[in-house]
């Protein structure tokens, strides 16, 4: 068995279980009012797009309930039919954008699980490409991403909006 480690993402672990005033990170994006600096791609009624802040790659997108839920099994089904459309919405986005060679797509219920985001459930879709996890992160302890957020952002709005028909 082979073991791919992420140290880039060692600040963010250490720091995103720790209570603060700000509250949670998807309602409080929604709340600013400028969809670019929250890094939100696209609003549905009850769902939406946000770009991960903390990329494993360039290109990982959630997709979060516009209102704070925490648990997915007690959602709606109009809420989780939206969140799959806009699912696959973004994996037609991610293909024309960046034309991985496959995705990560799922969701980590709990902290034990591995979220990072407990309260507020997400699913992440990620574009892979063979071989995307290099020697960089392990002895260099850096992580090569293709792009910085503002210019990923500038990639995927557009096309976003295209798609929903917005643009």
């Amino acid at each position: 068995m082979r073991y791919i480690t992420a140290p880039w993402r060692g600040a963010y672990v250490r720091n995103v279980h720790k209570k603060t005033s700000a509250g949670c990170a998807f309602c409080r994006a929604l709340s600013l009012g400028d969809d670019r600096r929250a890094r939100v791609l696209l609003r549905g009624k009850q769902a939406f797009v946000i770009m991960n802040a903390y990329p494993y790659q360039s290109g990982h997108v959630m997709i979060a309930p516009v209102r704070h839920l925490a648990a997915y099994e007690r959602a709606p089904k109009a809420l989780t039919d939206e969140m799959t459309d806009l699912l696959k919405l973004s994996l037609s986005v991610l293909k024309r954008a960046y034309r991985p060679q496959g995705f990560n797509v799922g969701m980590n219920l709990g902290r034990s699980a591995g979220a990072g985001i407990a309260d507020h459930f997400h699913v992440h879709a990620v574009p892979r490409w063979q071989g995307d996890s290099n020697f960089m992160p392990i002895v260099g302890r850096t992580k090569v991403v293709l792009e910085d957020l503002d210019a990923t952002y500038d990639r995927l709005a557009p096309l976003f909006r295209k798609a929903a028909g917005r643009g």
